[in-house]
């Protein structure tokens, strides 16, 4: 029994052998591996790769985040079965052009001058003539003219019978499959080179291991460490500024692995530039190579889309990054209980700090010179600031305050506001809250300046902004002065008899003690000393007025009380800052639009800042700013191999698609009146409109026939 694969029959060999051939071989199994790869390449594609376990958690849920891990599907490209797939694939196509490349190369060595003559009659595109010439003169005339247009030709002199004229041209197109076929495996092949099989055979099979571990990279042990011979790598190296680094760090699913280079890359200057959006456009780095073994000094400078080479190394400009800059931070207090204080730290480390008997751990994370954020006015949740107090109603504000669906969007305006410093709050359950407080203050759109405190919950959560305004020497001061007055019940009071003496002739005494007791209500409620209702979660600000009205005043008469709750509140606050500033030796301010505008500001940003999920904002003072460089390093030897790949495809694809190949017999043999009676027949492997034409020339041109001959 025979087994019939590409056209070629398997005669002999032991079952399972021939089986395992059979399929491997087979353009089915072939076209099922390359559907495989393609759906990964997808998942490889929509899914982010190498992102931390917690990223993917947040994203997608513990149940398909360790799905994920546990299928590789964060590390499609390096995964085992990615790998096998393409080896199979390989083994598969490899044994495909095995089979049928001899063939191939003999279908084009032949030119199947025995065909029989009847079988001539049976082909779709057949002519048949008499020739005014011997068979011999016929023949070679015919071969002449056809080795003249590009054609091979061989002929046959059959012994009593006449000549066979055969001619091929196009072999080129047999040839394509070859090349397309073999294209596939060199792609392959330099895949499975520039991935991660040659670094994972060193762990199964070198003694190298994963290391999951932290600390510094001098301390790592040699077993997690490659050689710098190792023939092909792709990993990242973080060099900062002033400093030079020789380990890259090759990413791995279970961990890191280190990867020693035979040069030291030294990082002189790092330059970037900014579109106005904040995106980077240009950034390089002018880096000094240095030579392990030789000490030889290489200068060089490295840009995106512009790599170096060295040693057979190429050096990519990745990205950049924070390399260590110092930052002298100030603790501006935003609760009753916290102090202000100041301390120094690096980008990357972390400090201990403490909160009454809660400690806390400080983990500065970024330093951002250049900021570029939206100001476009939107319902950015609580942390945003509302409008003027005194020209707000009661209505409007109980509906921002209780999440009414009536906001508007509002167009982007970008700006540059200059620096940050970014930076966590660890509590002792290891819980972290991130923030972004900017350096300087900003005009937001209304003349009044503020300093902008980010908070956000999770990584993919935007930031909220609290929005302290800037007194008149730029500073937060006079927001926490007010904070420390309103903190201070006796300091209330004195507010309140500052209010209550502008206003109202003392001579009313009853209309007196009435306005004292519902300002000082309305103080106590807005610092948080008193509670709308006993079960009331908000410890003041304007959500504990709004829910005192909705506690204490009925519904038909909320808008107008509320409308006089404000406005009284608003004087007695504008008091509170007066008094906050005598205290500070300080004068006291007029009741200008200017003065009006830092109060519509302060009072919104103290309301604000009882929902603040920290007790202190961490304000930067000054900072050393230290680049750093993000390299990618890469021995890639299969990218050469791509590359060869790539163009057989080309040209293969193109041979299959774009070359016909074409085979043409002509029998000549005597007739009873002394000429020659010919028979033509053209086969083609692909029939179009250009080889009816071809057929109807050659014929014309071969056969010099009259019309009245042709069939």
């Amino acid at each position: 029994m025979s087994v019939s694969t590409h056209g070629l029959r398997v005669r002999s060999g032991p079952p399972v052998a021939r089986a395992a051939v059979e399929l491997f071989s087979s353009m089915r199994f072939a076209i099922a591996l390359l559907t495989i790869i393609c759906i990964a390449s997808i998942i490889g594609t929509v899914l982010k790769q190498q992102e931390p376990i917690n990223n993917y958690i947040n994203q997608f849920g513990p149940f398909w985040a360790e799905f994920f891990r546990v299928a590789r599907l964060d590390t499609v490209y390096s995964a085992w079965w990615f790998l096998m797939i393409l080896a199979f694939l390989v083994i598969s196509t490899s044994l495909c052009i095995a089979r049928n490349t001899p063939r191939i190369f003999a279908d084009l060595k032949t030119f199947k001058e025995g065909i029989r003559v009847q079988s001539l009659k049976a082909f779709g595109q057949r002519a048949e003539a008499v020739l005014g010439e011997i068979p011999d003169a016929a023949a070679n005339r015919i071969g002449q003219l056809l080795t003249s247009g590009g054609w091979k030709v061989k002929l046959q002199h059959r012994d009593g019978d006449g000549w066979m004229v055969a001619a091929r041209t196009g072999g080129a197109h047999k040839l394509g499959y070859i090349a397309a076929h073999s294209a596939i495996v060199l792609v392959c092949l330099g895949g499975l080179l520039d991935g991660d099989l040659v670094v994972r055979a060193q762990t199964w099979l070198n003694g190298k291991s994963v290391y999951s571990g932290g600390g510094m990279i001098a301390d790592v042990a040699p077993e997690h460490r490659l050689s710098p011979s190792n023939p092909t790598f792709r990993g990242n190296i973080l060099v900062p500024e002033g400093g030079q680094s020789s380990v890259a760090i090759l990413n791995q699913s279970d961990g890191v692995l280190l990867q020693e280079l035979p040069f030291s890359i030294e990082l002189k200057k790092f330059i970037v530039d900014y579109y106005s959006t904040g995106m980077p456009k240009l950034f390089a780095s002018d880096v000094v190579l240095h030579d392990r073994a030789t000490g030889e000094a290489k200068p060089v400078r490295i840009e995106v889309n512009h790599p170096a080479s060295y040693k057979g190394v190429e050096i990519y400009q990745s990205s950049f990054d924070d390399g260590g800059s110092h930052v002298k931070l100030k603790a501006v207090p935003m609760a009753a209980a916290a102090k202000p204080f100041e301390i120094e730290g690096t980008i990357g480390s972390s400090s201990e700090i403490t909160n009454g008997t809660d400690r806390l751990t400080l983990e500065y994370t970024a330093l951002r010179v250049i900021n570029v954020e939206n100001f476009g006015e939107g319902d950015n949740g609580p942390m945003t600031s509302g409008a003027d107090v005194r020209k707000v109603d009661l209505r409007h504000e109980l509906e921002d305050r209780l999440g009414a669906a009536n906001k508007t969007n509002k167009p982007k305006t970008l700006r540059n506001i200059g620096p940050s410093i970014g930076y966590k709050l660890r509590d002792a359950s290891g819980q972290a809250r991130e923030f972004q407080n900017y350096m300087v203050p900003v005009d937001t759109g209304d003349g009044q300046p503020v300093f902008l405190l980010g908070v956000r919950e999770r990584p993919e959560d935007a930031f909220r902004y609290l929005r302290v305004p800037a007194d008149d020497q730029g500073s937060m001061d006079g927001f926490v002065r007010m904070r420390a007055v309103l903190a201070d019940p006796d300091l209330r009071a004195r507010a309140v008899d500052r209010y209550v003496v502008r206003v109202t002739d003392p001579k009313r005494k009853e209309l007196v003690d009435q306005l004292r007791s519902s300002a000082a209500r309305a103080l106590a409620l807005f610092a948080g000393a008193e509670r709308a209702k006993p079960d009331a979660a908000t410890t003041g600000g304007w959500q504990a007025i709004a829910e005192f009205m909705e506690a204490n005043v009925p519904q038909a008469e909320r808008e107008r009380a509320g409308t006089v709750l404000v406005r009284i509140l608003n004087d007695v606050l504008f008091e509170v800052l007066n008094l906050s500033r005598e205290k500070a030796g300080l004068a006291d301010l007029p009741a200008d639009e200017k003065s009006q505008a830092f109060l519509t500001q302060a009072v919104l940003a103290i309301s604000d800042a009882h929902l603040y999920p920290a007790p202190v904002a961490m304000m930067m003072t000054d900072f050393k700013q230290v680049q750093a460089s993000v390299f990618q390093v890469a021995r890639a030897p299969g990218k050469k191999v791509v590359y060869l790949g790539c163009l057989l495809l080309i040209t293969g694809i193109f041979a299959m698609l774009f070359v016909r190949e074409r085979r043409l017999w002509v029998w000549l043999a005597k007739d009873g009146a002394g000429g020659t009676a010919a028979t033509m027949a053209f086969s083609v492997n692909r029939k179009t409109i250009d080889s009816d034409r071809e057929f109807e020339h050659l014929k014309h041109r071969l056969l010099a026939i009259r019309k009245d001959t042709a069939s």
